[in-house]
């Protein structure tokens, strides 16, 4: 890993926070992702499963993690099963965790080689009544292809049938939603190299540059700060390009005259920053753009004042959209007559501003959280506004990260990388 050791009092706590929600006499088992091929000999870059990596901090294939934390034997509460390192793979791969380091890491003194999983899964099954199995129940997860997890849950409930089953889940929901102190100087770490790398580019973006040479410049940035690369694929989308929320190819030149909307972030220690802005190639923007460009920017502040602890998240994106329908009026993009007669399930401002304005982000860059429960403190959420015009060949999306407080407007993590156009064109000349 290119990051610095996390604090294992993170992951301690988590543990803590996760065993005290979970029935009497039962037992949580979690599973790293697998390595996916690709073809031939090769291979996805790893990527840790979310869970044990916030469980436990261990960031290494074919790890399982289990807790049971009314487990008669004590030195079965907390049990880590890794891969037994040798001097094989400390030559070809790189050594793997040992025991010491795996306790350094997770505070877990129980580590197990995985040659001894079925002898000590026998005894721990033994003593436990419910299995806490850990599905994906995300609600944009759309998984078609069969994890390791998935597979670890068909042998374990077809090996034990007669034990009760329970979901992880909905507690890892609700737990990975509020961020520990830790977390937020992580998340704000990575929002820090999002930063460096968004300075760079204004210094660099000219007509005629190439969106992947742009693309090029940020990764440059993100890993030399020791971040992995962008926490998601980057959108570098010049002129019309905009208009499609999700372009990735990034392989078009950059004409004077047109904006390029950014939807690109860093990622650190696997946490994730989310950023979009919107600049001028030329670097100065027209009236008509800088116009769009400030009823977005409004919207945006005017949302974010909303993220407060109490705040429903449905009840929030109705309001959202009557702030864009003012703005869009003002615009004169949608008259009174398209806001009397629009239908209630798809509003007169959705023309032009069609996508949500706040996600969790965490872990993932859309991160865990159930959204139909209030929001509270210590939530962080996107706010992402947008309104995209193709008639007019641009669209224009600004967003930030920010910290839902106990009292008071929430605390942006983005709040030193600049966004007011005026600032922006002075930059870049």
């Amino acid at each position: 890993m290119k990051y610095q050791p996390i604090n294992s009092q993170l992951f301690i706590k988590n543990r803590k926070n996760f065993t005290s929600n979970m029935k009497p006499n039962s037992l949580a088992i979690f599973n790293s992702n697998d390595i996916y091929p690709i073809s031939a000999d090769s291979t996805m870059p790893f990527e840790q499963h979310r869970d044990i990596l916030y469980l436990s901090g261990v960031d290494q294939e074919e790890s399982i993690l289990m807790l049971f934390p009314d487990c008669p034997n004590e030195n079965l509460r907390e049990v880590l099963f890794l891969t037994e390192t040798n001097d094989h793979i400390a030559v070809w791969e790189g050594e793997k965790l040992t025991k010491e380091a795996a306790f350094k890491t997770s505070g877990i003194t129980t580590v197990y080689w995985l040659q001894d999983l079925e002898k000590v899964l026998f005894e721990m099954a033994s003593y436990c009544d419910t299995f806490y199995i850990n599905t994906n129940e995300h609600y944009r997860a759309n998984v078609v292809t069969e994890t390791r997890e998935d597979r670890f849950t068909k042998w374990l409930l077809a090996k034990y049938p007669a034990h009760s089953v329970a979901k992880s889940n909905p507690i890892l929901q609700r737990l990975r939603s509020v961020k520990d102190p830790i977390e937020l100087d992580l998340m704000q770490h990575a929002c820090n190299i999002t930063e460096k790398g968004f300075r760079r580019i204004l210094n660099f973006v000219k007509p005629n540059v190439w969106e992947y040479e742009i693309e090029a410049e940020l990764l440059h940035e993100f890993v030399r700060n020791r971040s992995k690369g962008f926490a998601y694929t980057p959108i570098i989308a010049s002129g019309n390009n905009a208009n499609v929320l999700h372009y990735i190819e990034n392989n078009k030149q950059c004409k004077s005259g047109d904006l390029i909307l950014f939807d690109i972030a860093a990622e650190y220690a696997n946490y994730k920053s989310d950023l979009s802005r919107t600049i001028p190639v030329s670097g100065r923007f027209t009236d008509r753009q800088k116009a769009v460009y400030n009823a977005v920017n409004h919207v945006k502040k005017e949302a974010t004042k909303m993220l407060l602890p109490g705040t429903i998240w449905k009840e929030y994106h109705v309001e959202v959209g009557k702030i864009m329908t003012s703005e869009l009026l003002k615009l004169n993009l949608i008259d009174k007559a398209d806001v009397q007669n629009e239908d209630p399930k798809w509003p007169a401002y959705k023309k032009y501003f069609m996508h949500g304005t706040s996600h969790h982000i965490g872990l993932d860059t859309h991160d865990y959280g159930l959204l139909h429960e209030s929001m509270q403190a210590k939530n962080v959420f996107t706010v992402e506004p947008g309104i995209y015009l193709p008639d007019e060949g641009f669209g224009i999306r600004l967003e930030d990260d920010v910290v839902i407080k106990e009292k008071g407007e929430p605390f942006n993590l983005m709040r030193n990388i600049p966004i007011e156009a005026d600032e922006i064109e002075d930059l870049m000349n």
